[in-house]
């Protein structure tokens, strides 16, 4: 069919957090927007395969096997025994279903036109639309490109399906296997293992640093790798994996030869160390754009790529690719390209990682500021010395303060245990006002609640520099 031209202020391919936040910003600002992606993929990675449904399963995961109970209840406790993938992914499909209605009514209220097709350049303001056998082509003032990632598949890696996969691939699981092996203890590796352990599979995760996500302050990935141990994983630190193979028939196994000569066995092996950008299709070159060996672009810090008018933002951009980081580099690059601000905004942001237990943290972690050569105190909250804490049954969660023993500024908090994704939001809230630890000992808090653990911790810190400043002015002893 013939093509057609349509023009528009901004054209946004994908529609994964940071494509929908700048397309409703750009349409609020009155711009001309239309939004483009897969039929099957409105939402984007976020929704169809990466944290909607990891999070939807872990909640299943979390509810289903009482383990969250346990310390009350016995170890036996439990919703329902012999839990299948079918229970899993029940609601994962509900969720999902639910949140594509509510982008796509989204987009309609906001006035933004979606298209749904393959997008790739013609030149730098033109972008085609393939769908089948209809074609359109679209100009825009600006472009954002949003497209995401994609598991990295390395051709070395035999992946078969069902035996062999990626991240992806385990939603479409018919059945949980009674082992696994898991290559990649980042972000997604460690999540899985600990769904998959709570519910009767043996993990055993292969990482090949010495520790697990290594930009988690130090004390709570030693606390989370116990808390794995405990759950029955094994934890092969500091291992790569130089071969992997399967035996053949349905039931085969996997092996994965370590380069320390350990070979491991399991029913089903997942390859996930690493994720590429989502760029292949794009035909970047027809724009003047080019990526780099793992398909991500390189943005300033407005989210302009080396062509101005075109932006890029979310996982494609790289670190921290979290769908709550996208979502505002999405609002920030669509607020520049409308004349809104004329530099980035200066924001710390927090990070969620939906392990069982969670954590989450903001600012720097000892480690850092270490290597920065800056003083810090820190003050810690238990949640066993916290009524909250024994109600919900979590003897093993904290939450750190680090901050400044001098000024008190508020320097980074860390958490591990039940809510520590919605507790860091008062950290956040302090520490972007510029507030000292101050406020937590002179604020009142519900009770119970977790945000105890603030006024804990903050009055357990000052109390260390009051005795660190004790001991500094203290008389020396006399010698008998």
């Amino acid at each position: 069919m013939p093509l057609t031209h349509t023009q528009y202020d901004l054209v946004v391919i994908g529609s994964g957090p940071a494509g929908q936040k700048a397309a409703t910003t750009a349409a609020k600002h009155g711009k001309h927007v239309v939004l483009i992606d897969r039929a099957d993929s409105v939402g984007g990675v976020c929704i169809h395969t990466g944290t909607i449904p990891s999070k939807a399963i872990r909640e299943a995961v979390l509810h289903l096997t009482g383990i969250r109970e346990r310390a009350v209840y016995g170890a036996s406790y439990a919703v329902k025994h012999n839990i299948t993938m079918e229970d899993l992914l029940y609601r994962c499909q509900h969720v999902v279903k639910t949140e594509v209605d509510v982008i796509r009514e989204q987009m309609y209220r906001s006035g933004v036109r979606m298209i749904f097709g393959t997008a790739s350049f013609i030149d730098p303001h033109t972008v085609r639309v393939q769908r089948g056998d209809d074609v359109v082509q679209v100009r825009g003032h600006n472009v954002l490109i949003a497209v995401g990632t994609q598991p990295a598949r390395p051709s070395n890696v035999p992946f078969t399906l069902g035996k062999i996969i990626d991240s992806n691939e385990l939603l479409l699981l018919k059945d949980l296997p009674k082992s696994m092996i898991i290559v990649g203890g980042g972000v997604i590796g460690t999540e899985y293992t600990c769904m998959l352990a709570a519910v009767g599979v043996e993990v055993t995760l292969v990482e090949s640093r010495p520790k697990l996500m290594e930009f988690v302050d130090d004390e709570l990935a030693e606390s989370l790798q116990f808390r794995l141990r405990d759950m029955g994983v094994r934890l092969r630190l500091g291992e790569s994996v130089s071969k992997i193979e399967m035996t053949d028939g349905p039931h085969g196994l996997v092996y994965a030869s370590l380069a320390s000569n350990k070979v491991l066995r399991a029913e089903t092996l997942m390859y996930a160390i690493g994720r590429q950008g989502a760029t292949d299709g794009l035909e970047l070159a027809n724009c003047g754009l080019a990526a780099d060996n793992r398909g991500r672009l390189k943005v300033n810090e407005v989210y302009q790529t080396d062509v101005p008018h075109i932006y890029a933002a979310g996982d494609v951009i790289g670190f921290p690719a979290l769908a709550a980081t996208s979502i505002e580099q999405g609002r920030v690059a669509a607020s520049h390209l409308c004349r809104e601000i004329s530099e980035a905004p200066s924001a710390v942001f927090p990070y969620g990682i939906y392990t069982i237990p969670e954590i989450s943290m903001i600012g720097a972690n000892e480690q850092q500021l270490t290597a920065q050569g800056m003083p810090y105190e820190v003050g810690l909250a238990r949640y066993r010395d916290i009524a909250r804490g024994q109600l919900m049954s979590d003897p093993h969660g904290c939450l750190k303060l680090l901050f400044h023993p001098s000024s008190r500024r508020l320097l980074g908090v860390h958490a591990i245990g039940t809510g520590a994704t919605e507790l860091i939001h008062i950290g956040q809230a302090v520490m972007t006002a510029g507030m000292t630890i101050d406020y937590f000992v002179e604020s009142v808090f519900n009770y119970p609640t977790l945000a105890e653990c603030y006024k804990v911790a903050a009055n357990d810190g000052l109390n260390r520099v009051a005795t660190a400043s004790q001991l500094q002015t203290a008389p020396p002893a006399q010698a008998a």
